[in-house]
């Protein structure tokens, strides 16, 4: 059985830091990313790698605070976060796919088959 259980959100102030793990137990997967959802707002893309090779994009609103990254040992995929805003609060949620995605494809949310419960970040003083 697939599972994408993510871990590692909070509540951080402006300025700060989080790294958010996605262990993905049940199997590898071709491609997986990170969405988010603010409250009232609809889902969006944050960020994704296909697992082999190097291939990896983000989000203008996170490029050069976010980086996305995995550890294919223990099968599990990060978000390091940096420089948080006010503005990335929002529920973030791992999503992942057997195909192996070209990158344009990446920030649609229909071409991943399985999702994450999400975890919460909050970034507030």
């Amino acid at each position: 059985q697939v599972q994408l259980v993510e871990s590692g959100g909070g509540l951080v102030q402006p300025g700060g830091s989080l790294r958010l793990s996605c262990p993905a137990s049940g199997r590898t997967f071709g491609t997986m990313a990170w969405f988010r959802q603010a409250p009232g707002k609809e889902r969006e893309y944050v960020a994704a790698l296909r697992w082999s090779g190097t291939t990896t994009t983000h989000a203008d609103s996170v490029r050069g605070r976010f980086t996305v990254s995995r550890d294919r040992a223990k099968n599990t995929l990060y978000l390091d976060m940096n420089k948080l805003k006010p503005e990335d609060t929002a529920t973030y949620y791992c999503a992942a796919t057997s195909r192996n995605l070209i990158a344009s494809s990446f920030p649609a949310s229909s071409n991943y088959d399985y999702w994450g419960q999400g975890t919460q970040v909050t970034v507030s003083a």
